[in-house]
């Protein structure tokens, strides 16, 4: 058995197969420690041992000398390379990103989503302004919130739209969220 084990570590096996070769050289060690009937059984384990290992090994080397070929995509990966959009199409200077269609879309429908856009960021806005309380410090979350979106629309109106439809999507995503009790 031990030109067996010596055999297989020559191959490579402890670098192949590192937990099975432990296995290996344990039994080795303990059929080695036992006597009659005990040994019999613990060699007879080995063997078949040997045997399943020295097949994984052919296996593993066959597949090292092999050259490596590129994995098939995965049919989900063909669907949804299958499924890619185009680019989307450049918006005009000024326009919120919230506004982007999808080619062949009808000006009046970019033109409705554009202001859609800007009235929803306008509303929430003026919500913030609602919420904002009397006595409000200068330090007050509140306060603060509204004055950054404040000044966020003055700087960049463009940017502002953007940033309001991208946290009404996540204030969307967590109302769905806790009502399916996530």
């Amino acid at each position: 058995m031990s030109d067996t084990l010596q055999a297989l570590q020559a191959r490579g096996a402890a670098r192949l197969l590192p937990v099975r070769w432990q296995l290996l050289q344990s039994l080795a060690q303990r059929a080695g420690a036992h006597q009659g009937a005990a040994r019999r059984v613990l060699h007879d384990k080995l063997a078949r041992l040997l045997a399943a290992c020295e097949a994984e090994l052919e296996t593993r080397l066959a597949a090292e000398a092999a050259p490596a070929q590129a994995p098939a995509p995965s049919p989900f990966k063909a669907l949804m390379a299958g499924m890619a959009q185009p680019a989307p199409v450049p918006l005009p200077a000024g326009a919120p990103a919230a506004a982007r269609s999808a080619p062949g879309e009808l000006k009046a429908m970019q033109l409705f989503k554009r202001t859609w856009s800007r009235l929803s960021a306008e509303q929430r806005l003026a919500q913030s302004l609602a919420s904002l309380p009397d006595n409000a410090g200068p330090l007050n979350s509140h306060h603060l919130v509204h004055r950054s979106l404040s000044l966020m629309r003055e700087l960049s109106p463009a940017y502002f739209e953007h940033f309001i439809a991208h946290a009404d999507a996540l204030l969307w995503l967590d109302r769905v969220n806790t009502a399916n009790g996530r």
